[in-house]
């Protein structure tokens, strides 16, 4: 994981808000979520690994389940999940319908270094949707 210092750190928007300025640029919340906290996440690559930008929201008014909640954004971070490829025939519970899909191999691997410099771009895509326009 790599920190990436941001001006949209503890900057409060409703949640739709956000969700209509990021969602056409291809993020999604993660599933991840709770009811005062979540993640949107920005899927950068999947080759190796699934390398993510990740910007960590938390709700200040109301839940995340509920209509007009407003949020707080933390920190943006980059993120590397690997992943064994495949489907996982080692789960504990055979069931398809449960369990079909393979268990991380690093579900916090070390994020590659050619690509920060792109996180850093994406982190400045970011600062200018929701800081000026």
């Amino acid at each position: 994981m790599i920190e990436m210092p941001s001006e949209i750190e503890n900057k409060q928007y409703k949640l739709i808000d956000l969700e209509k300025k990021l969602k056409p640029l291809g993020y999604d919340i993660g599933g991840n979520w709770d009811y005062d906290h979540g993640y949107f996440d920005y899927k950068m690559d999947d080759e190796v690994s699934y390398l993510f930008l990740r910007v960590p929201f938390v709700a200040i008014d109301g839940e995340l389940d509920q209509r007009g909640v407003v949020v707080q954004l933390g920190r943006p971070f980059l993120l590397a999940h690997k992943y064994n490829k495949g489907l996982d025939d080692h789960v504990a519970d055979p069931n398809p319908w449960v369990n079909q899909f393979s268990e991380p191999v690093d579900s916090d691997a070390q994020f590659p270094q050619n690509w920060v410099k792109t996180g850093q771009d994406l982190v400045k895509e970011l600062e200018a949707i929701l800081l000026y326009s």
